[in-house]
């Protein structure tokens, strides 16, 4: 298809901020495109692969601006400085081609393939000139492309369609468009839970385009796949042993919650294991003591095991908090240096799938009784999960404190009959903490500071997450709890470095950024502001972690927020 209708279509849905209107335009559109033109369905999400893939195109503002000033005939420094009036590459790079000065020879209509096609080769180029091949690339796609066109390529180029459109959004015009009409009332229903329920077992959302254009037996047919990532069951929160009782029954299990990032392995019927984040990466090559534990110890010709990885000292052995051990997750060189200074013990705590049979819809006692027969528990490698099965409050208080005193978060108190529902945040399973008031929260802007801080971000924007509408809204500025230099913990040269190529506006010493960065906050209260677009505001936050290891969808939401507001003494 012409890359131009495609255009229309952002051009139409980056005009309406309602998201009734957005599913509707969408519908239509999906309704109609080919399956031959199914990785179209990528780029309305700003990318060109699936959630999983560990591809990426690594092109910069900078490398950009260069392309846009090779074709326009303009500076860089003129890009530059309409870049930071207007605050979008995308819009710059739409004016300057109004006039642009080089066209190709064999510049022609750009097509939603070749615009695919070509941004993919860019993500294949490796070793020296690779910047200089990837602006080539780029001033050739600008040659062909109309203004409107510039526009939207730069923006995908960068990841900031800026058109308003989540996973949610796709999911609910899939059901509209393939599952709207008919006399089975129950799976127009259904329809969008199920595609919700397919995508979090397989993230592929061409694939699922895929199969709904098929029918909702292709949907039901998704299942889940060794060597592909799944979404994580995700559990709420209870503020009380209690509480925990009163949720989720009795009698039921309590097990630690453990201080550090979530596994889910795989391993495949090739003997292959597999390591996927809450993000979907994949980080088999940065924990290959993780993968030759689980290989050794876990029995089974194909699995899916879902897991935490904690670090410890390896000297005293006592267990680290997650910060010690996250600079491991995006390590790409030097790994066995890391494997030896910060080592890490594999908790496995529940199993989705045992020699090519998915245990899903398995009540939570049948799975964990199959983990405590399969793993071969070696410590300081590989264990289960620390578990306690009771309906004694008194009992639970103890192990609760156990948990605190050997160093971890608190507990996880599970239903004992619970199934495993791929991301989805269930009833069934809460987590208990200490009484301090914490949020996992998305960085969306920041600011330069100034004497020995300048050069480095020091001041942060904070944002939660608004379900309903698919955007994040602002909560508060943070600063402390930062260091200036550290190992570990966070640094503002850490932060900095990470969201420098995240700016996607510049005013002063102000910058706008594509919300990726997730960091845990703690806080004295909220309080209702007119200040920040969420409404609320937080008391002296102050950040504890940096969670390179969870995604932006996994953040606190508005309603958490009020709820955590309500609930206030």
């Amino acid at each position: 298809m012409k890359y131009s209708e495609l255009c229309g279509i952002y051009e139409a849905l980056g005009k309406t901020t309602k998201r009734l209107e957005k599913i509707f335009i969408l519908s239509h559109f999906l309704k109609k495109l080919s399956l031959e033109d199914r990785d179209v369905v990528y780029l309305f999400l700003g990318t060109i692969y699936p959630a999983y893939s560990e591809k990426e195109t690594g092109i910069s503002n900078q490398t950009v601006i260069k392309a846009i000033a090779k074709v326009s005939g303009q500076s860089e420094e003129h890009v530059v400085k309409e870049w930071k009036k207007i605050g979008d590459l995308g819009e710059v790079a739409e004016g300057l081609m109004k006039d642009k000065k080089q066209s190709s020879l064999f510049s022609s209509t750009l097509t939603t393939k070749k615009v695919i096609a070509e941004l993919r080769a860019v993500a294949e180029f490796e070793g020296k000139g690779t910047v200089g091949k990837k602006i080539d690339l780029i001033a050739g796609l600008f040659a062909s492309a109309k203004p409107v066109e510039a526009k939207y390529l730069v923006r995908t180029m960068l990841a900031d369609l800026r058109i308003g459109i989540q996973e949610s959004t796709i999911r609910e015009a899939l059901a509209s468009a393939f599952f709207s009409d008919g006399e089975n009332l129950e799976m127009k229903k259904n329809a969008s839970a199920k595609i919700q329920n397919a995508y979090n077992l397989n993230p592929d959302i061409a694939f699922v385009f895929e199969s709904a254009k098929k029918g909702m037996k292709e949907i039901e047919k998704i299942s889940l796949n060794t060597g592909k990532p799944v979404k994580a069951m995700l559990a709420q929160k209870v503020s009380s042993i209690a509480e925990g009782f009163e949720v989720v029954g009795k009698p039921c299990i309590f097990e630690y919650k453990y201080d550090g990032f979530r596994i889910i392995a795989s391993k495949g019927s090739d003997g292959k294991v597999a390591l996927f984040t809450r993000r979907l990466d994949n980080v088999s090559k940065q924990f290959p003591d993780v993968v030759e534990s689980i290989t050794k110890f876990v029995s089974g010709k194909s699995f899916i095991i879902d897991s935490e990885v904690v670090g410890y000292n390896p000297k005293t052995k006592k267990y680290l908090p997650f910060q010690a051990i996250s600079q491991r997750i995006k390590r790409k060189y030097e790994i066995e240096k890391m494997v030896k200074e910060f080592p890490v013990e594999v908790n496995v705590f529940d199993i989705l799938m045992h020699n090519g049979e998915s245990l899903i819809n398995k009540p939570f006692l049948e799975r964990t009784k199959l983990i405590r027969k399969i793993v071969k528990q070696n410590k300081y490698k590989i264990i289960c999960a620390k578990q306690l099965i009771t309906d004694d409050e008194k009992k639970a208080k103890m192990f609760f404190d156990e948990a605190l005193k050997n160093n971890q978060e608190g507990l996880m108190i599970k239903n004992l009959k619970g199934i495993y529902k791929p991301g989805s945040r269930v009833g069934y399973m809460v987590k208990l903490k200490p009484e301090h008031r914490e949020l996992d929260l998305v960085i969306v802007g920041a600011e330069y500071g100034t004497g020995k801080r300048a050069g480095w971000m020091s001041s942060f924007v904070l944002a939660c997450r608004d379900e309903d509408e698919g955007k994040f809204l602002e909560i508060g500025k943070v600063g402390t709890g930062i260091k200036e230099k550290t190992e570990l913990g966070v640094s503002f040269l850490e932060l900095t470095n990470l969201l420098k190529p995240l700016i996607i506006e510049t005013k002063g010493k102000g910058v706008k950024l594509k919300p990726k960065i997730v960091v845990t906050v703690i806080y004295q209260e909220i309080q209702k502001s007119p200040t920040y677009s969420s409404g609320y505001a937080l008391r002296f936050p102050r950040v504890t972690a940096l969670r390179v290891d969870k995604p932006v969808s996994e953040i606190n939401t508005l309603d958490e927020i009020k709820r955590e507001y309500g609930g206030q003494k």
